[in-house]
C-alpha cells in the first residue's frame, strides 16, 4: 500500500510544481510533509473546475469542502479521506485558524461564478498559513506583499508582480530563514518557465533570502 504522505506529495508535484519545488528547501521531514498537506488541500480545490463545468455543480462541491472544515477543526475529519485526515493533524499541531481556509473556499465559489480573483484569499492567506507551519505565528504581515506578487504572476500580471517585489522583499527581511520556503515560489513570476529554470531561480532566491 502506498504511503499517504507520498501520495499527497505526488499530487502536489503534479498540480503545483512551483510550491512543490519550494517545499524541497524545507530541511526537516515533518514540516515539509505538513506544508505538502496544505498544498494538497489547495490542489483538491483547484481541481474542481476541471471536473465539472456547471457553476452550480462546482459550488456544491466547494460547499462540501466547507462543511468538511467543521470536522477538520474539531479533530474529527472524514474517515478515509487522506487530505482531510492529514489536514486535521496539521491544524492541531500548529493551532491554525479556520478563517483563511473558509476564505479560500469562498473565493473558489466566486471564481466558479465568474468573479475576479481575490488575490488575498487565493494567495496571501495560504502563504501566511504556510509560514506559520514553518516558523510559528507572528509573521503574517511580513508576507502580504509576497503573496500578492505570487498572485499577480499567477493571474497573468507579471509586470505588476515584478514592480511589487521590492516592497515584498523589504517586508520579508523580518521573516525567519526557516520560513522562506513558504514564500519562495513568489520568486517565480514566469509560470510557463521550464522546471530547470524554476529550480535555479529558487536556489538563487533561497541563498539571497529574496524573491
Amino acid at each position: 500500500m502506498a504511503d499517504p504522505a507520498d501520495t499527497l506529495d505526488a499530487q502536489v508535484r503534479a498540480a503545483d510544481i512551483d510550491r512543490w519545488l519550494s517545499s524541497r528547501f524545507v530541511a526537516e521531514e515533518r514540516p515539509r510533509a505538513d506544508l505538502i498537506v496544505l498544498y494538497a488541500f489547495e490542489a483538491e480545490l483547484m481541481a474542481i473546475p476541471t471536473r465539472v463545468t456547471q457553476p452550480l455543480l462546482a459550488e456544491m462541491r466547494y460547499v462540501w469542502w466547507r462543511e468538511q472544515m467543521d470536522g477538520v477543526f474539531a479533530a474529527a475529519p472524514r474517515k478515509g479521506h487522506p487530505v482531510l485526515e492529514a489536514l486535521a493533524g496539521v491544524v492541531a499541531r500548529y493551532g491554525l485558524e479556520r478563517a483563511p481556509f473558509d476564505a479560500l473556499i469562498e473565493a473558489h465559489i466566486g471564481r466558479a461564478h465568474g468573479e475576479p480573483h481575490d488575490l488575498d484569499a487565493f494567495y496571501v492567506g495560504p502563504m501566511q498559513t504556510a509560514v506559520q507551519v514553518l516558523a510559528g505565528p507572528g509573521f503574517a504581515a511580513a508576507v502580504v506583499e509576497a503573496g500578492r506578487v505570487r498572485g499577480l504572476a499567477q493571474t497573468g500580471q507579471r509586470d505588476r508582480a515584478e514592480a511589487l517585489k521590492a516592497a515584498a522583499n523589504r517586508a520579508l527581511s523580518d521573516l525567519p530563514v526557516q520560513a522562506f520556503p513558504a514564500v519562495a515560489a513568489a520568486a517565480l513570476t514566469r509560470p510557463e518557465a521550464p522546471e530547470f529554470v524554476k529550480r535555479l531561480a529558487l536556489v538563487v532566491a533561497s541563498l539571497r533570502g529574496r524573491i
